[in-house]
Formats: C-alpha cells, structure tokens, sequence
C-alpha cells in the first residue's frame, strides 16, 4: 500500500516556490492549482471542490461538467486516479492578466489504475479569476493520450 503525504505537505512540494521579485498574485494562482492537485491526490474532495467557483467547467475526456456535475460524476474517479499513479507536472506558462489568470501545464502519468497499465503524457489548462475571497477556478481543461516513445 502507498503510503499517502499530508495535504499541507503535498501542497509544499507541488507549488513554485516563490522568487525574489515574483509577482503575489502568480504566486497566489500557483499556490490554488498546486493546492487542487494535492487535494485530488490526498482524496480531500472539499478542498478540491472548494478550490472551484460555482460557474466553474471541468472538461475531460471528450465531455464537459458544471461543479455539480464534476461533483457527482467524475470527481470520485478522479481522485481514485490521482491517488493510484504516478504523475509529474511540470509548468509551461503562467499568465495573470488583471482578475484573470491561466496556468498551462504538461504531464506524465505512469502506473497501475484499475487492473491496466498507464503511460501517458497530458496537458492541462486551468482557467482562474479573482473574487473578493481570492483566487477561484473556474475552468480546467484535461487532455492526455498514450505515451507512444
């Protein structure tokens, strides 16, 4: 069995560290996505859930979810695949403009998940705007295929 990290320090190792100079708010917007994944990870769906606005859409494979939907249908299974592989993100870009925000990112996943193998590269778009309580989500855009190197 593999053994799980706290949530806080899961949170620690996800997020960019912060760089003299950096701007609060990209760090702030690193620190909500690097605090999504290690809430999907850790099986702590409130932090997760709490991490997205109330419009907030989540598209993966092939379809499109509101919260509620995400909520009810493929948050259990997304968190199940967080905490049964492997995955290694590393950041591409991201921007702040204003209230609005957006972190692109490109992933490898490999492991066991339900009986079958995994090895496959992804990528992601996470969209965030600003509202009186900070930063929220409110689109994440997945897409992953199989690695074929």
């Amino acid at each position: 069995m593999r053994r799980r990290l706290p949530l806080a320090l899961l949170i620690l190792l996800l997020a960019p560290a912060a760089l003299p100079g950096q701007d609060p708010d990209s760090a702030a917007v690193a620190y909500v996505v690097a605090t999504f994944h290690a809430a999907l990870a850790s099986g702590d769906s409130a932090t997760a859930l709490g991490l997205l606005a109330d419009d907030a859409l989540v598209l993966e494979s092939g379809g499109l979810e509101t919260r509620a939907a995400y909520r009810a249908h493929h948050l259990p299974a997304d968190i199940a695949f967080a905490r049964g592989v492997r995955m290694e993100r590393e950041p591409v870009r991201l921007t702040v403009r204003g209230d609005a925000a957006w972190v692109v990112a490109r992933s490898r996943t490999s492991g066991t998940f339900r009986g079958r193998e995994v090895d496959a590269r992804g990528v992601e778009l996470v969209v965030l705007t600003r509202d009186p309580e900070g930063w929220r989500i409110r689109a994440v855009h997945w897409s992953s295929r199989q690695d074929r190197e």
